[in-house]
């Protein structure tokens, strides 16, 4: 997948929609380590329309743990009218609470920078037959 870029939640962020990951302080180390498995629980979240799961979708935009062994994920979803907006955050937060060594995991969702079938990586288009 290619690298997606940092993207700090907007600051007005809603509070249906958030668990607050930003205010999380990033402790480099710790990400570093948990970061590649945090990414092999996301794989198992799919987007019931979509046969992809979310990474190959580039619905994550950022991964973090802090000093606490807090994970922060910052995500978006396909569309703002998803129908599991409600639903897919805390399956989420729910995986990667199941990571070994993450105490806990919190989920911000996020509109900008809009998802686009652009932040998809090339596994989820050869799937989808998008080439």
């Amino acid at each position: 997948m290619k690298n997606l870029p940092v993207v700090q939640p907007p600051p007005a962020a809603s509070a249906e929609a958030t668990s607050d990951a930003s205010a999380l302080v990033v402790d480099s180390a710790k990400t570093a380590a948990l970061k590649p498995e945090i990414i092999k629980a996301l794989s198992t979240v799919f987007d019931p329309e979509i046969p992809v799961n979310i990474w190959e979708l580039g619905l994550i935009y950022d991964i973090f743990v802090d000093g606490n062994d807090v994970a922060g994920i910052i995500m978006t979803l396909t569309s703002p009218g998803c129908p599991v907006a409600q639903t897919l955050p805390i399956e989420v937060a729910n995986k990667v609470k199941a990571v070994p060594g993450v105490s806990d995991a919190r989920v911000d969702i996020v509109w900008e920078p809009t998802w686009t079938k652009d932040r998809m990586s090339e596994a989820a288009r050869l799937q989808l037959g998008m080439w």
